[in-house]
């Protein structure tokens, strides 16, 4: 019961993160512990599927992890279902402290995957560079106009999901990007339930050829895929850098306007510019309880005697 316990608390952080826009649902999966067990109970969908179909229902049960599956879903829905509505008031009223813990959480997290890297050679510097930039990049491209039509629709769907297992990388976030953000939302407050199936037929295609894909390299290719990985979570960070000035804006479903494009200030550009307090004390106080978070689950996560030379997220 401890164990599932702990995998419910995961989900729910995940749940949380994937509720901020920039953040990924990926990165605390990957710092917790369950990323290997996640990629590899999704890789292993499709063969568990014909199982059923053979009517192999408990051995499908048992190759896919059906248990920590539906754990970790009932943590992230839990989360979204509770928490998502706390979450937005503090983006619109405390965005500041609530970045800053973000901020905080995901830099110490690019220092533990970073150390479980066996050996740092140029191979792993030029993955770790391209992470980063791609990581970066994503933080500050244009929006695009991407087409509504149905086959656009599949492929934003596959995009977005896969970005969302990616540590750093949120997939939220990139549907903004696309322009279809809020054509996405819309239409799930609407059920328009072509548009919804379509999209997330594409969303079930990413994942499951993704995570397969995503867990060969990992094993394959174990230290350049880390520091692939490192350098999105680090690329991430110039998203959740918590002072900022709005450039553009996007119309949210109720109307309101919402940040999309923004640079990023010093907090006493911040202080001077806006005429308003940067925070500096607090916003420093919430990313050491990042770091402290995180540091405090990949204790409970591997334990005293973790070892650097296993991929993370082997165990839950």
């Amino acid at each position: 019961m401890n164990k599932y316990l702990l995998l419910y608390f995961k989900g729910m952080a995940m749940g949380a993160a994937d509720v901020v826009p920039g953040v990924s649902g990926g990165t605390i999966a990957f710092i917790s512990g369950i990323y290997g067990q996640l990629l590899d109970a999704l890789a292993k969908m499709p063969a568990g599927l014909l199982l059923v179909l053979k009517g192999r229902v408990r051995e499908a049960w048992s190759l896919v992890h059906a248990n920590f599956l539906l754990v970790l879903l009932a943590g992230i829905a839990t989360s979204i279902l509770t928490l998502a509505r706390l979450i937005t008031w503090l983006l619109e009223h405390q965005a500041i402290p609530l970045w800053s813990f973000f901020f905080g959480l995901i830099l110490v997290s690019c220092w533990l995957v970073g150390r479980t890297i066996r050996h740092w050679g140029p191979g792993s510097l030029v993955f770790f560079a391209l992470g980063v930039f791609c990581a970066w990049y994503i933080t500050v491209a244009a929006p695009l106009s991407w087409g509504q039509d149905y086959l656009s629709l599949f492929f934003a769907g596959a995009i977005a999901i896969c970005a969302m297992i990616l540590p750093g990388v949120s997939g939220s976030f990139l549907l903004l990007l696309m322009g279809l953000y809020q054509f996405v939302l819309d239409a799930v407050k609407g059920f328009e339930l072509d548009v919804v199936a379509v999209f997330a037929l594409g969303c079930l295609f990413g994942l499951l050829g993704f995570a397969r894909l995503l867990k060969t390299v990992l094993e394959r290719f174990h230290d350049l895929t880390l520091a692939l990985l490192t350098g999105f979570m680090l690329g991430s960070l110039n998203k959740v850098w918590p002072w900022k000035q709005t450039i553009s804006f996007y119309e949210a479903s109720g109307g309101q306007q919402v940040p999309l494009q923004q640079d990023n200030l010093w907090p006493w550009q911040f202080a001077r510019l806006g005429e308003q307090d940067a925070q500096l004390a607090l916003a420093l106080l919430l990313a050491a309880a990042g770091v402290a978070l995180v540091l405090l689950l990949e204790r409970l996560a591997h334990g005293k005697s973790r070892s650097g030379s296993k991929t993370p997220g082997k165990r839950a």
